[in-house]
């Protein structure tokens, strides 16, 4: 039976404590309001009986609620098999203890639209939950949400065991090489012509077509929503990135999880980008790529959009694998600022905090505040900077150990210069990563301002900056296994107080290239200091 009354559901949910003490201003963001109208998917012809193919009942229980001025759309326990689910203003999409919403992997009934995919005007195929220009929209309950990206998704044979890669080669699609295995001979064709996952050049329409198996959708894609809840679902198994909010407003991420397989091309949890006024709190991800990350378009289009991702509080997540727990870039040719993370746990993570981009992208980011970060497991660094992305610089030649390190040269300063500036890190903690940090900045554009206080970091590698300016630690614990404690590269006006070593290195602090203006305690043995003059 179709419900429908006039009555509104309060918001639950008061987030004012993530505001207290916050360094800088913004909106509080409250949970949107729907209205008391609830009608079942069973209501339209809806069968959760795991083979039915419900796509018109969603249809058309999202449009009856949009016509009565919005409400509950609730999903019922079962398996609720279906193509694309297009999501409109004052709906909220509720998901019953029970219910699994199953996207189905025939490409077929997932049309080309036009959107926005690594920060560049394209065309994809259509998102399994989609909304565009809404309103008050939400996904909320105790239900999970699968996109069968194993369908869509390209794989490489160095991420998974030897009998996954023979059955997932044995099933069908083309090799690229015998390492490289994609689903079909269009997927092959697109990464063909692709630069990072987007076809360049003008394609005519038919062209398109032609390597529409390459264009794996987002799960979730909102574009210019304004008022958005994604509270208590499970999210997992994308095609590509998992959720993708873009250029919305007032947002709210609360008690969901996010899983991809760790193999998962493309497999990221949530990208923010350009999007402002942002909660991210009380959720796990478990994914193939980069976990929480902020992002604000690529290059030209993304300078020429000028919309930041700004206002976001991240809170009380924890990540398991992933390339990064918490990530800036690398499109952020839009800017990225005004940004809290806090009290997150990174378990296993490839990189703890990760900001990345390259020459080309320009954009600002700027004043980042980062506290109450424990990590442990990390792959690779607990916390970096690589504004060398995709490339290799005269510093990760000396970290590798290659026969011959070339400086790097300066290039004029322009708007295709990236920034980052104003960095605040309290109070993380690392046990058993690879390196303690690496910054890693561009000669022409230091990374500069960027401030670390009460670090306690174990790792086999101590920490290196390198093309920095201004960079201030605060009682720092580096207990490192191998080589200096701290190696410095081309670093200006850099002031070290309260540092902690291991006692037993006979080298705690080396020197490297063009560095001005260190300031180290003394109570770092001169002896045991590399290049100072």
């Amino acid at each position: 039976m179709l419900i429908f009354s006039y009555a509104t559901i309060e918001a639950k949910n008061s987030y004012d404590y993530l505001y207290a003490n916050l360094p800088f201003s913004m909106p509080k963001v409250e949970a949107p309001v729907f209205k008391n109208n609830t009608v079942s998917i069973s209501d339209f012809g809806g069968l959760g009986d795991g083979y039915t193919l419900n796509t018109e009942a969603f249809k058309k229980a999202v449009s009856a609620l949009f016509q009565k001025g919005g409400g509950q759309l609730t999903v019922p326990a079962g398996v609720w098999f279906t193509g694309p689910i297009e999501l409109m203003s004052n709906v909220n999409l509720h998901l019953e203890k029970g219910a699994l919403i199953l996207f189905s992997p025939d490409f077929n009934l997932y049309p080309l639209v036009n959107t926005i995919f690594e920060g560049l005007e394209t065309r994809r195929c259509q998102s399994p939950i989609s909304a565009r220009n809404a309103v008050n929209i939400a996904i909320t309950g105790e239900g999970s949400i699968n996109g069968s990206g194993e369908a869509w998704r390209p794989l490489k044979k160095v991420k998974v065991t030897d009998n996954y890669w023979k059955k997932v080669v044995n099933s069908g699609g083309v090799l690229k090489d015998p390492t490289y295995w994609f689903p079909s001979k269009s997927s092959l064709k697109g990464e063909s012509i692709s630069d990072q996952n987007v076809p360049r050049g003008k394609l005519s329409d038919s062209a398109w077509i032609e390597v529409r198996d390459f264009l794996r959708p987002a799960m979730i894609n909102f574009i210019e929503c304004k008022n958005v809840l994604l509270e208590g679902v499970l999210f997992e198994n994308s095609p590509s990135w998992n959720i993708h909010p873009l250029m919305c407003t007032n947002v709210i991420i609360d008690h969901i999880a996010v899983r991809n397989p760790s193999y998962a091309q493309n497999g990221d949890g949530i990208d923010v980008e350009s999007s402002k006024n942002v909660l991210i709190i009380n959720s796990s991800f478990d994914v193939g790529d980069d976990a929480i990350c902020i992002k604000s378009g690529k290059d030209e289009e993304g300078r020429r959009r000028a919309r930041p991702a700004e206002n976001i509080l991240v809170d009380n997540c924890k990540v398991f694998k992933g390339h990064g727990g918490f990530v800036v870039g690398s499109e952020m040719s839009g800017g990225v600022r005004n940004i809290s993370v806090s009290n997150c746990q990174f378990l296993g993570t490839d990189v703890g905090l990760r900001f990345k981009s390259n020459r080309g992208r320009g954009g600002l980011v700027e004043n980042i505040y980062i506290r109450d970060i424990y990590m442990f497991d990390i792959v690779t660094d607990s916390f970096l900077f690589d504004l060398y992305y995709g490339g290799k610089s005269a510093s990760e030649s000396l970290d590798d150990r290659d026969t011959s390190a070339v400086e790097v040269k300066k290039t004029p300063v322009t708007k295709e210069t990236p920034s980052f500036r104003n960095i605040y890190v309290t109070n993380i903690v690392s046990r058993n990563a690879r390196r303690a940090m690496f910054f890693n900045g561009l000669p022409e554009m230091n990374i500069s301002n960027i401030n670390v206080e009460n670090a306690i970091i174990s790792s086999q590698y101590g920490a290196v900056i390198c093309e920095s300016d201004g960079i201030k630690f605060r009682n720092v614990h580096i207990m490192q296994q191998t080589g200096a404690a701290l190696t410095l590269q081309n670093v200006k006006n850099f002031d070290l107080k309260d540092f902690i070593y291991p006692e037993n290195r006979s080298e705690v602090v080396k020197i490297i290239g063009k560095s001005q203006n260190i300031q180290l305690p003394a109570s770092i043995k001169k002896d045991k200091i590399v290049g100072m003059n």
